[in-house]
């Protein structure tokens, strides 16, 4: 049958101190709720020990999200389509998501990250702090995989109720509203309808 099966979503995020982890958590109840199947997966901490204890919402992050299961390049391959969940460093991805990034090369030269749709959402300590440059950014790895961007762009009134960013949901740190879940809401459900769409697409051309 054309289109059968769940659509499989990986959300792979890196978040410090909960801003993120807030808004995939959103976007994992509303992609179940669309009737896919989800991996919610966090990127590994790589930050020392002292570093993490010098703030302490991102050390009571820690210790609460320590045995979460961890992003892999597996849960990529896995997947009909993929969301990332990133806080900004200095206008860029954090190194934490950098380096799992970094470690998908295996599976990306076997084109298994192609022609897969892909969306994005972020955080910045405040509005000005680099939220559309970390997303653009991002974007960049996605074109060399061949993989399928899809933003929310200006296609819903809920994209403008966290800021109106195009490129993808984001919010300042710590406040994660009712705008920015439903900002998050519209994106993953538009990232699921691409999938949905290249999956009947493919099944099309295959017979």
């Amino acid at each position: 049958m054309e289109g059968e099966g769940k659509i499989r979503l990986a959300i792979i995020y890196y978040s410090a101190t909960g801003t993120i982890h807030a808004l995939a958590t959103h976007a994992k109840v509303v992609a179940e709720a669309d009737g896919a199947e989800v991996r919610l997966r966090l990127v590994k901490e790589l930050a020392p020990p002292e570093a993490i204890a010098a703030n302490p919402r991102w050390q009571a992050f820690y210790e609460a999200h320590r045995d979460d299961p961890k992003a892999e390049p597996e849960d990529l391959v896995w997947a009909d389509a993929m969301l990332f969940g990133l806080p900004a460093r200095y206008g860029n991805m954090p190194a934490q998501m950098k380096e799992f990034i970094d470690s998908l090369g295996p599976v990306w030269s076997k084109g298994l990250l192609a022609d897969k749709p892909v969306s994005a959402f972020a955080s910045t300590q405040n509005p000005h702090g680099g939220q559309e440059s970390t997303l653009l950014s991002f974007y960049q790895t996605v074109y060399h995989w061949g993989a399928v961007v899809v933003t929310p762009g200006y296609t819903h009134p809920d994209v403008y109720k966290a800021g109106g960013n195009p490129y993808g949901t984001t919010a300042n740190a710590g406040q994660v509203g009712d705008g920015e879940r439903a900002a998050i809401a519209h994106q993953t459900r538009r990232l699921l309808a691409y999938a949905r769409a290249l999956r009947t697409l493919r099944s099309r051309q295959e017979t």
